[in-house]
């Protein structure tokens, strides 16, 4: 009897993770032209539809970039997270509640100058990430609660404070009957800088190159990679596991939170609960093709954004924006099967007789 085992190779497939996201894209192209076909729909047209509407011209990739910012900030936060081999599933909800806490701080300085009002909005968005990170973060370092369901269930959570707030006690009074939050402040929006890419670009980029910097150079970052590695050699050097458990989880709801602020003061004009329109989930793929790295989630994010920039564009061609979700899912788990294949082969060996 014969069986198939995964080996692991002498010499890994050169090209790493930039060939296996290459591989994942190939792959999701190419089963998503089938699935396409299968349903009738115009697999040329959809494919050139999708690219012209997301970096076919300025303008469109301007749009792309707003649409890769949070996805990158809520990439960054669970790589942040997984560097301490945490999972952070509750990105979504972080955004939702920094986008609350943004909001509250609108409602107190409306009338405050604008870079004023919105570095106040920003930080509040931060420590609201934070503060809603906080429970599974103390649940993990001090009893060992999975952080996975803690923040998971907290995501449902943050929805239903906006749900509240906006049939409640920030509802606007000149709604016409619909539930929604009175609007922000005109100072509130972040300017534009190239065509409709809003300042949100700059600040995100300035942030993950701080943290690429920060968590390889730090000495809080290199002692944040031992006790990743090693919970028993970060304890034999005086390293704290509680405390870097805690920290971790605290940074990473905090960036997060920072993403929900970015995309209210860039994109929105009042807060709503599809504020986050699932970036919390979409940056747990960014991540992962990312392989964890401050430093990848960039470049990935603005594939995603163009991929759900173009996806909602092809609806005019009675194509089902669902297809965005699709390529999104299949790339992931091309790059992931191309990343394994190149350092591991596939061998037909000789299954043992108990």
């Amino acid at each position: 009897m014969k069986r198939l085992v995964l080996a692991r190779r002498e010499n890994p497939t050169r090209g790493g993770q930039p060939l296996a996201f290459l591989v994942g894209l190939v792959f999701a192209l190419v089963i998503g032209a089938l699935l396409l076909w299968s349903s009738g729909d115009p697999v040329i047209d959809t494919y050139q539809r999708m690219w012209e509407r997301s970096f076919g011209s300025r303008d469109v990739i301007s749009a792309t970039l707003n649409r890769a910012v949070p996805l990158a900030l809520a990439g960054l936060a669970v790589s942040i997270a997984a560097k301490m081999g945490l999972w952070n599933i509750g990105a979504e909800g972080q955004i939702l509640f920094g986008a609350t806490a943004a909001a509250g701080m609108a409602r107190i300085g409306d009338s405050w100058p604008g870079p004023v009002l919105i570095t106040a909005m920003l930080i509040a968005a931060a420590i609201g990430g934070a503060l809603w990170a906080l429970g599974p973060a103390l649940a993990r370092s001090e009893i060992g609660v999975s952080e996975i369901i803690t923040t998971l269930m907290l995501n449902e959570v943050a929805l239903r404070v906006i749900r509240y707030l906006q049939s409640g006690p920030w509802k606007d009074p000149d709604g016409f009957g619909n539930l929604q939050v009175t609007p922000l402040p005109d100072q509130a929006a972040l300017g534009n800088i190239w065509e409709r890419a809003h300042l949100g670009v700059l600040i995100a980029l300035a942030v993950i190159a701080f943290f690429a910097w920060f968590m390889t150079r730090s000495v809080w970052g290199y002692e944040l990679r031992i006790a990743g590695s090693s919970a028993k050699a970060a304890t034999y050097i005086g390293i704290s596991m509680r405390t870097k458990v805690l920290g971790v989880l605290l940074l990473s709801g905090a960036v997060a939170g920072f993403a929900g602020g970015i995309e209210l003061t860039g994109t929105a004009s009042r807060l709503n609960e599809n504020i986050s329109n699932g970036f919390g989930f979409a940056g747990i793929i960014v991540a992962a093709l990312a392989l964890m790295r401050p430093s990848g989630v960039l470049v990935v994010a603005v594939a995603f954004g163009g991929l759900q920039v173009g996806g909602q564009s092809i609806q005019l061609l009675g194509v089902s924006s669902a297809v965005s979700a699709i390529l999104q899912a299949l790339i992931l788990f091309g790059a992931i099967g191309a990343g394994v294949l190149s350092a591991y082969q596939i061998r037909l060996v000789d299954r043992k007789v108990a």
